[in-house]
């Protein structure tokens, strides 16, 4: 027979939202919303690096990053995610859940800082040093995203569990909207302190010295709401289903809940224990490995589904950064380069960014937040491919027809509602699932390897389309690169990509209103008449059958 039901695991999937549930997703959201600053910080300042190293005295333009090094500065990044992802994912169900979370937040904080302090005797060795620390950095932002997850799952209850994840990843769309009003305040204060003629003028005096000030504090700010939570993040306990199911201490696990979630488990603790450890209820079936038939036939299926739909929907979700500029330029957010200064340069582009961000990819977030758990995870993730494979295709078959410049505000719209639709669709579902049907010894690392795929496709989105969407005119390429298939077969390509994504999500399971166990198959959820008393704030009590 299976290991019977925990209670303290009963407790916490039936306990009411509480303080401590918001404590949990601040502080798992902080380390997300330092995340996204970071990851997302690095496009507003590329253009004022390339005039700051790599203008040519007497060009017509201002200098820009070279193909190659744009790559790498925008790229690394997102490699050393996808490292950070499978180790840290690896190491959260090896060593906890806490113990590991501690490490991400400090190899953040520490490259953070670095990234700013980039310094070299020539435009190559800057780069070479920021692409260093910006490997780094992602590698501690890869180990945020599996145990960020994994953590708010496990303290949440069946309920409101993936409201409560989803905030957690919502916080990533208020670290890119702060990103890009530090990069707001700091340019718009550089530029009043040192006013310069826009480029056309005079090329010179066009970019005042203190403008390399300006991209190293933005890099550097990401340090700051990181360290604020570490304090935090050291004084939450290890989560109970780790405690119990892994680390095999149920009563340590009862006495780190009771004091966080006010339910007292004490009486029970040492019964759970027994069961827990006693032979006859440590069955070959709840002990199997990540490479074993048995994780295979159960949960094979779950890996790829995970796996495919976060990497398809990276593909798709990065990739739409390749009509910004088109966006930008047409409606008039993002004047021609040579007509501007510097550090206006650098306001404009923040602006644009913040209210892409405001409109875009906000309320995507908090309407996945506050429909969840009403429509499913399955639901939400199907609808959301469904529409962004809608509007790739829109965008794409009459592609001519919004180029014209009285379409744009149509161009525009579309553009928004398909961010709309990634972030109320699997932009938060991918994150969310892979946390909620792994077994808990497991569950990081699974959430891990699922991430990364994502990362994948984000490399392949951001950087593979970037080639591909070139015309197919030698003429018409952008600066330092080869003819592609064009923007128009880019976009029908992408609308392919979400539609596969759609049928992918069908080998996932919908774990709505399901507890952490009954979804993996921890515990056997028969019950045999035995009882549990549980104490919720010390003055009402609870039986649960186990």
């Amino acid at each position: 027979m299976a290991r019977e039901q925990l209670g303290v695991l009963k407790a916490l999937d039936a306990a009411k939202t509480q303080w401590y549930h918001f404590t949990a997703i601040l502080v798992a959201g902080m380390g997300f919303f330092t995340d996204a600053y970071d990851l997302f910080c690095i496009p507003l300042v590329t253009k004022l690096l390339g005039r700051i190293y790599y203008t040519v005295p007497g060009s017509l333009q201002p200098g820009t990053l070279p193909p190659n090094v744009a790559n790498a500065v925008n790229g690394v990044a997102f490699c050393g995610t996808l490292a950070g992802q499978l180790f840290f994912g690896w190491l959260g169900d090896k060593l906890g859940r806490k113990r590991v979370y501690g490490i991400t937040l400090i190899l953040m904080v520490v490259c953070a800082l670095a990234s700013g302090l980039s310094f070299g005797h020539s435009a190559k060795g800057v780069m070479a040093t920021l692409c260093f620390f910006r490997f780094w950095l992602g590698f501690g932002i890869g180990g945020d995203y599996p145990l960020s997850a994994t953590i708010m799952s496990e303290y949440a209850n069946k309920k409101t569990r993936g409201a409560f994840i989803a905030a957690v990843f919502a916080m990533q769309g208020f670290g890119n909207l702060t990103g890009g009003i530090v990069a707001l305040i700091v340019s718009s204060a550089f530029d009043h302190a040192y006013k310069g003629p826009a480029y056309n003028i005079n090329p010179a005096a066009s970019l005042s010295p203190q403008a390399d000030y300006v991209w190293r504090i933005i890099l550097m700010f990401g340090a700051i709401p990181a360290a604020l939570t570490f304090y935090w993040r050291m004084k939450m306990p290890e989560t109970a289903r780790y405690t119990a199911l892994v680390a095999k201490d149920a009563k340590l696990a009862a006495q780190d809940m009771s004091k966080v979630l006010q339910v007292d488990l004490q009486a029970e603790s040492e019964q759970v224990k027994t069961d827990i450890e006693s032979p006859a209820q440590e069955t070959s079936n709840n002990s199997f490995g990540l490479f074993s038939n048995q994780f295979m036939k159960r949960h094979g299926r779950h890996l790829v589904g995970t796996t495919v739909c976060w990497f398809l929907l990276d593909i798709a979700f990065y990739s739409q950064n390749l009509f910004q500029k088109d966006i930008f330029s047409a409606i008039g957010w993002i004047p021609a380069a040579p007509t501007m200064s510097a550090l206006k340069e650098a306001f404009t582009v923040a602006r644009a960014q913040t209210l892409i961000v405001l409109c875009g990819l906000i309320p995507g977030y908090w309407f996945t937040v506050a429909f969840i758990d009403y429509l499913g995870r399955r639901t939400i993730q199907i609808m959301g491919f469904f529409f962004m494979t809608v509007f790739m295709f829109a965008l794409a078959i009459p592609y001519h027809h919004w180029t014209l410049s009285e379409n744009r505000i149509g161009f525009v719209v579309m553009y928004s509602l398909t961010f709309f639709f990634a972030n109320f669709g699997p932009n938060a579902t991918t994150f969310i699932i892979p946390a909620e049907i792994f077994p808990a010894r497991l569950r990081s690392t699974c959430h891990g390897i699922s991430a990364a795929a994502g990362k994948a496709g984000a490399i392949v989105g951001a950087f593979g389309f970037l080639y591909a969407a070139q015309s197919t005119n030698p003429a018409k390429t952008d600066a330092g690169y080869p003819t592609g298939i064009g923007m128009r077969n880019s976009l029908i390509a992408l609308g392919c990509i979400n539609f596969f994504g759609m049928l992918f999500t069908f080998l996932v399971p919908e774990s709505k209103g399901k507890s952490l166990e009954e979804l993996t198959g921890e515990i056997d959820e028969e019950e045999n008449g035995q009882t549990v008393e549980l104490h919720v704030s010390s003055s009402n009590s609870r039986t649960f059958p186990v």
